[in-house]
This record gives C-alpha cells, structure tokens and sequence, in this order.
C-alpha cells in the first residue's frame, strides 16, 4: 500500500491506494480558513497544516491496519508557491504567504528591473509573478526586515509537512519550479537568480526528483502518525504535477483541465516550452526527464464557493447545480469573470477584479450559478487558445477536480473548449498521483508512465452539445477584461 499525502489549501486529504490503483482508505481534515486582513493578502499557519496532516494520517493509517495491511511508502503533494520561513531551529518565523497573495507586484517589478525581463525567462522558463515564492521573500525583506534576518531555510507547503515527517529539508523539481528560483530547463537550482535577489543558496532545500526518495519516517512522527519508523518517502509534486500523474497526463498530446480552488489547464512536453510573453507556466513535470506547461485560473472553484457563501448558503452545491441545469447554455447573456484573486492565465494582473456582466431584471439565481460556472470554464478556454497559439498540441482532454465531479460542469466545459472530454473511473486528484510517485519509488511500478498505465482508467466521453454557443459567447467574455481594468484601474 502506497500512501498519498496533499496538503491543500482548506485541507489535508491522506489515501491509502493499491497496486491496482484502488483508493482503499481516505480522510481529509479541514484548515482554519486562510488569513486576509488587507486586500489581495492571503496567509495560513504551517502548524496548522502539520495538524491537519497528522490527523488524516492516523486515521487512514489505522484503517489500514485494522485490515491488515501496510504502508510501504509515502508520497507528498500540495498547494504550490507558498513561502515558509523557518529559523536554523526549524521553527517558523511568520505565517505562509500562500499562492493566491497578491500583495507583492512592486517586488516582482523590482526584480525584473534587476534580472530583465527576458533574461528571467530564460533562466526560470517564468516571468516574476506575485503567486512565485521568491516574489514573497523579497516582500518579507522589505517589509519585515527584522523576520528576514532569521530566516534558515525556505519551504513551500507540502514540505514543511515532508520535514516535520522526516527531518529533511526537501523539495521536488516540480515543486521547485513555481518558486522563481529554478533553473527548469537544466533541473537545478539557478544561482544567478538567487544572487541577483540576495537569496543564499544555504536557504534552499535539496532538489529531487518526484518519485526520488528524500527521507524517511522519523521515530518521533512514528508514533504520532502511526506509519513505522523508517518509512521511505518519496520528494512527490505540487498539486498540479501530482494531479497530471494521478491523470495520466505525460506524453505530448495529453492535456487535463482540472478545477479546484484555483483552475488549471496542463500540457505534457517532452522539452521546456517558453512563451517569450510569460502567459504559461512552464515547469519540470512531477516525472524525470519531462516537462510541462499550464496555465492558471486563481479563482475557479472558489468562484463556486465564494457564491454559495456569499448569497445562497442556505443551499448545497447540488442544489445550485440543478438551478443552474435549467437555464440555457451561455445564460442568456449573463457572464462572470472569476478575478477574485486577480488572475494570472493570461493577463498576469494581480490588480484583475471579479465582476457579472450583462445582468437584467430576467436574471434568476441559477443564471448566476451558471453563469459562474461558465466563466471559470471561459477562464480556462483562454490558456487553450494560448496552447493553439503556441502549437501545443491538445489531443484528449481528461478533467480533474470538482469540475469533474459535477456531471453539468462537465458538459459546459465540454461546450466551451469545443473539445470532447474524458472522466476517470477514479479522479482522486493529487493524493493519488503522489501514491503512484511513491510506489514508483520503491520499485513497485518500473517508471511513473507505467504506474499510470496500470492503475488509470478513463470510463465516459463528453461530447460537446453546445459548443457553437459557447463559442459565440467566448469573444464576448473575452472583451471584459480590458473594459474591466479601465473602471478598476486607480
């Protein structure tokens, strides 16, 4: 048995997962909500996320023993970019800034003043954005020169959980990719960045492939989590190059569009593909010896829950869901632009802000539902128009996330990429692509691609009803953005 650890962002999710790829055991357990005291600002405790993950890990941990089985290796996975600093004792300095912050533009402007831009890219395969890491080092410098002066060792998220499981400061190329501080094209850390930024190398974790084991279970987290002392664990991904493997998404071609808090649409390359305008993301995929691009929606599924809460919750996600079934396809001219956390895919605008557009006194409550629905899938269709653009090729589309699970989201992204698309038997997100990391790593499946020949089954095909629709209605979302950014504009 593999285990699979993701340590999201509203929680922490463990799976326990077969050779055959079956989810035996699972549990999430919920974070204190993230932190926003100014606009664009957004923070989480990592001791919060030890919590979280200590809990899921016992109980499926004791599950599985009470079925008699065994962990043989664990995998770790999470929400990418966020910046946690820690003193040469290991304790924390501050509260994580987390992916979605957006307070740190003068920073990203600073540094591409310093590198340039295009020599950035070149370095990174990225341009300076406010979600990177090293964008929130830079803020903490500034801002709060005193913690700086501190700071040991820099993590992101799922491995801070990684060292307070094994003792091992750790991160993955995947991972690694999204700090900024990654030279993608040759796997290693870039030492011309880190010196232009004042970044010591001391501070970075040591760099691992994804099914490459890093540590292992300590005797201490034995007995708290319930796993056997000297337990291997595997470096695993971010969120997003777990979910790819969990997909199958590895040979060019193979794209998945995955929504969860935030969207994402993912591409498998076999070399490091750049947009010289920096619009994708461009990272070394979670499997050795290939890469990837995607583009990012900051507020996909967060558009859904920021919705419920905000003005119906009183109402399931299911029952919006039906409301929203029976209005008709592009909502009758109703859209929303889901910038709740600015957006990065493809206008790079922290300052981006959400908006319906189009309302009349017609409207009902699920028109807006829909009309959510919709925006984020419109979101997502523009990092397809980047991929045809850029000559990625998009040969399956396999869906992931909550937008997977909902059979309407499906079809409307189905209509809006104008693509059909697949659903897996078992979509069970980054928990079990880092399982597979793991088993890989201690031999159970020869290479990543083989795990996932073994273990992932796609089982319906959407096809596309009202892609002619959608696709007269996308040119129309396509022109709010601009009119947006004039009224918001200071």
């Amino acid at each position: 048995m593999f285990l699979g650890v993701d340590v999201g962002t509203g929680g922490t999710r463990a799976a326990i997962v077969d050779r055959d790829g079956r989810v035996l055991f699972s549990q999430s357990t919920e974070h204190v909500p993230i932190s926003s005291p100014h606009i664009g600002w957004a923070e989480q405790a990592p001791e919060d996320w030890w919590r979280a993950a200590q809990a899921s890990i016992r109980a499926v941990v004791k599950s599985a023993a009470a079925a008699g089985h065994v962990v043989e290796s664990v995998g770790l996975t999470g929400q990418m970019h966020g910046c946690v600093m820690l003193d040469a004792d290991g304790q924390v300095l501050r509260p994580a800034l987390i992916w979605c912050d957006q307070r740190t533009q003068p920073q990203c402007d600073w540094l591409t003043a310093t590198i340039g831009y295009e020599r950035l890219i070149e370095l990174t395969c990225n341009p300076a954005l406010p979600n990177f890491t090293l964008t929130k080092l830079l803020w903490v410098r500034e801002h709060q020169p005193e913690i700086f002066a501190r700071i040991a060792h820099v993590l992101c998220p799922k491995d801070y959980v990684r060292y307070r499981l094994t003792g091992e400061y750790a991160i993955d190329m995947q991972e690694a990719s999204g700090t900024l501080l990654l030279d993608v094209t040759h796997r290693r850390w870039s030492q011309e960045v880190a010196a232009a930024a004042g970044i010591p190398m001391s501070w970075l974790p040591s760099l691992f492939e994804g099914p490459e084991l890093c540590g292992r279970i300590t005797q201490l987290t034995a007995g708290i989590t319930g796993l056997a002392a000297g337990t291997p664990v595997v470096a695993g991904a971010g969120d997003q190059g777990a979910g790819a493997v969990g997909m199958g998404i590895l040979q060019p071609g193979s794209v998945s569009a995955t929504i969860g808090t935030s969207g994402v649409v993912f591409a498998a390359t076999s070399t490091p593909t750049k947009d010289t305008k920096g619009r994708l993301h461009t990272f070394c995929h979670a499997a050795p010896g290939i890469w990837h691009v995607m583009g990012v929606t900051n507020g996909a599924g967060l558009s859904f829950r920021y919705f419920r809460d905000t003005f119906a919750p009183h109402l399931s996600y299911d029952q919006l869901t039906a409301l929203a079934a029976a209005i008709p396809p592009a909502s009758d001219g109703l859209f929303w632009t889901p910038y709740l956390f600015g957006e990065r895919t493809p206008h790079l605008d922290p300052n981006a802000r959400a908006a319906f557009v189009g309302v009349t006194a017609s409207h009902t409550l699920g028109h807006f539902v829909r009309a959510v629905l919709e925006g984020v899938a419109f979101s997502l269709k523009d990092t397809f128009t980047l991929f045809e653009e850029l000559h990625i090729p998009v040969e399956s589309i396999r869906l992931g996330g909550g937008g997977a699970r909902s059979p309407l989201w499906r079809q409307i992204q189905a209509d809006v990429y104008g693509h059909s698309v697949e659903r897996l038997e078992a979509e069970e997100g980054g928990a079990f692509g880092a399982a597979l990391l793991a088993g890989t790593g201690i031999g159970a499946w020869p290479s990543v691609q083989a795990a996932c020949a073994a273990t992932i089954r796609p089982v319906e095909v959407i096809e596309p009803v009202a892609a002619e629709t959608m696709q007269h209605a996308y040119p129309h979302y396509r022109q709010i953005y601009p009119a947006l950014r004039e009224v918001t504009a200071d």
